[in-house]
């Protein structure tokens, strides 16, 4: 379930991303670029914050780490 989560939130990052990019190559710069780029970030740290709690918890990585 973690992991669709992830790849769901890695496309929301892309879509995000693209839409700042075209309202930037459309020559809208004000707020909607801004905007864009604001909900990409948010999602950025969201998306970090995720991994980490994933990591921690156990729920992602190697389920019988060996010692080396």
């Amino acid at each position: 379930m973690l992991k669709i989560l992830i790849i769901i939130m890695l496309l929301l990052i892309a879509g995000s991303l693209f839409s700042a990019l075209y309202y930037l190559m459309k020559g809208d710069t004000s707020e909607r670029t801004v905007k864009a780029l604001t909900w990409r970030i948010s999602l950025s740290l969201a998306l970090f914050l995720l991994l980490m709690l994933g990591f921690y918890t156990g729920i992602i990585g190697h389920p019988n780490p060996t010692p080396i």
